[in-house]
């Protein structure tokens, strides 16, 4: 078996992952996460759909995930290997 951390490595290489919520059409709710690593960004996207059972996409270097996700993304996206150092909530 071989053992590989490539993977925990570029996610430790990220910059600073900012997440805050918005309102879009209808005062609807959503989660903006930006500064996830582009290499990541789908499928950090499809995991953290998949956790929360919500609907989002990725464009243009952003996560965009309906409803108010900020407090359960932060620790998920701690559980996915990036820092919590370079996590902020706002």
């Amino acid at each position: 078996m071989d053992l590989c951390v490539c993977e925990i490595l570029d996610k430790q290489g990220a910059s600073k992952i900012r997440i805050y919520t918005t309102k879009k059409k209808f005062k609807k709710l959503v989660t903006i996460i930006e500064g996830v690593d582009k290499a990541q960004l789908d499928q950090t996207t499809k995991q953290l759909k998949h956790k929360f059972a919500c609907g989002g996409s990725a464009k243009e270097g952003v996560i965009i995930l309906q409803g108010d996700h900020k407090r359960r993304a932060v620790e998920v996206l701690k559980q996915l290997g990036y820092p919590g150092e370079t996590i902020e909530v706002s």
